[in-house]
């Protein structure tokens, strides 16, 4: 548990500070009056192999931000003057210390690079798995205040519309996986399903960089205000045309709430949760509650678009699910940092709300469902903060069911840092369940039959746009209604020629030029920030 476990850790906050020496020491006074030179400064120098702490470079920065910070109780930014050769020193420490394989990381010379973002893009791994991918495919930045005005409301640029990826290259093949409730995709009436096949008069399959880039910025590039005329075509086949304007839009991240009687009189909740993002908590509080209200036998969640977020939401759903018969005295996520690094206590089950905007427990206890079974859909798309809700509850023998496709193989996980007006994402960890194993790189694997650790009792199918989420009759979600009543996976004809879907755009790998998505806070991310303990006195 949390509130009361001694697995519950603060978070402790790294801050670098200026050590200040006095004249004539011991505190004896001298009659002689001593005048200290002049600070002087100079710049940083890098020599292969030799790495200063990161805190030397902490926020010294380029262009400085001046003001106070708005996202953090309007305190004066802590930047001062720099260059872009201190962010750059900045980032060879901390990744130094922090990151994974820090060993693999080749140290080039910082002036070898024109930008700050160069350099850090290549601070990273290019050794392959045995498959032959990229071990690190989950690196990148993004400016701060788009982060935490993404990680604190869910607001985010935009039309509305969650992209899946069937084909990234001509001929291309871009659909509606979901949309966000209100928003400008969804009162135009677009819908699941829908196929792009123009925008701004520009064919879905160009091939020529003008092309791609035009399409590029309309699909997923737009800022508040922007207009773009999109066609589309319907699963009917009938195609329609629309002007969508973007907005500043309120993600959804839990929707499509539901009790489903199945015909044998069996009470099956079901909801889609599309993102561990800090305002899906209240949303999923409702969700569990109205289970609880109806009297569910069996939990279907549908995470088929979910790569990841918060690890801490991933865990207070985890203990909703199971409860506190089902997860007292176990822990949720044992963290594996680097050498480097000291070993920390292991991730609890949290029972309690937090506050996400300070990241404090609150005193008030989680409602929960009492389970010790439930049924996950999954397709490629499931990553991260999703896998380690599947193998969490897999590590205190709750038997999941997995309905879909393998998920995307993603056990590692980061504490988002920020630097001179950037947020920077670096692989600086990874984990493991109670039982020991978190191996799954590769993608928990749904199978009728499981032989190995990564694969999970359940029916691997296609994902279906040809229904909308939520229809009991959508084959991954009728998959599951089906298994509840027969204990078996259905027979289910699907085209040999079927792909999966990808919500991420590196997704193909036939020739020609591929669209490219802007990353989002949490697509495909884990981040590891661990609340504070709820207060003494807290009511819960």
């Amino acid at each position: 548990m949390f509130k009361n476990n001694n697995l519950a850790l603060a978070v402790f906050l790294a801050a670098s500070g200026m050590s200040l020496s006095g004249c004539g020491g011991g505190g004896s006074s001298s009659n002689t009056d001593t005048t200290n030179p002049p600070p002087t400064t100079s710049e940083p120098t890098w020599t292969a192999g030799v790495f200063e702490p990161s805190s030397e470079f902490k926020d010294q920065c380029a262009v400085p931000r001046t003001g106070n910070d708005p996202y953090n109780d309007n305190q004066p930014y802590p930047d001062t003057a720099g260059s872009e050769f201190t962010e750059k020193m900045w980032l060879r420490s901390w990744s130094d210390e922090t990151y994974l394989w820090y060993d693999e990381i080749e140290d080039n010379d910082p002036d070898n690079f024109s930008s700050v973002s160069a350099y850090f893009d290549q601070l990273k791994t290019f050794e392959k798995t045995d498959s032959g991918a990229y071990k690190d495919q989950f690196h990148f930045s993004r400016p701060t205040d788009e982060y935490f005005q993404e990680a604190q409301s869910g607001v985010v640029s935009g039309y509305g519309i969650n992209w899946a990826f069937i084909s990234n290259v001509p001929p291309r093949e871009l659909r509606v996986a979901y949309l966000e409730s209100d928003s400008p995709a969804a009162n135009a009436g677009l819908q699941r399903g829908d196929t792009i096949l123009m925008v701004d008069d520009v064919s879905i399959d160009t091939n020529t960089q003008q092309g791609v880039d035009i399409l590029n910025e309309a699909l997923f590039g737009p800022t508040a205000g922007d207009s773009h005329n999109f066609v589309v075509r319907s699963n009917d086949g009938t195609e329609k045309s629309f002007t969508l304007v973007a907005g500043n839009i309120t993600q959804t991240p839990v929707q499509n709430v539901d009790t489903i009687t199945t015909g044998d009189g069996t009470k099956v909740g079901y909801m889609q949760f599309n993102s561990h993002i800090s305002i899906a908590q209240p949303e999923l509080i409702s969700a569990v509650n109205k289970f609880k209200t109806d009297n569910i036998d069996e939990l279907v969640i549908d995470l088929r678009y979910n790569g990841g977020g918060l690890l801490a939401l991933s865990s207070q759903l985890a203990y909703m699910i199971a409860g506190p018969a089902n997860t007292s005295d176990y822990f949720y996520y044992q963290v594996i940092e680097n050498d480097k690094q000291p070993e920390s206590d292991p991730y609890p089950f949290i029972d309690i709300e937090v506050d996400y905007s300070t990241f404090e427990g609150t005193g008030n206890i989680l409602p929960d469902l009492n389970l010790s079974k439930v049924y996950v859909l999954s397709t490629d798309n499931t990553c991260s903060a999703s896998e380690a809700l599947i193998n969490g509850l897999k590590g205190i023998d709750t038997e999941v069911v997995l309905i879909g496709g393998k998920t995307c193989g993603k056990p590692y996980g980061f504490t988002p840092t920020h630097n001179c007006a950037t947020t920077y994402y670096t692989i600086q960890l990874t984990g493991v369940n109670y039982k020991g194993f978190g191996e799954y790189s590769d993608g928990l694997v749904p199978t009728p039959s499981p032989q190995f650790d990564a694969d999970v009792k359940g029916c691997e199918l296609d994902d279906d746009f040809n229904h909308q989420l939520g229809d009991s009759d959508e084959t991954l979600l009728s998959a599951a209604l089906y298994h509840i009543e027969n204990d078996s996976c259905p027979v289910v004809t699907q085209s040999v020629t079927a792909k999966q879907a990808t919500t991420s755009s590196y997704a193909a790998d036939e020739a020609g030029i591929a669209l490219k998505a802007n990353t989002t806070l949490y697509k495909n991310n884990m981040d590891l920030t661990r609340p504070l303990p709820a207060k003494e006195g807290d009511n819960e």
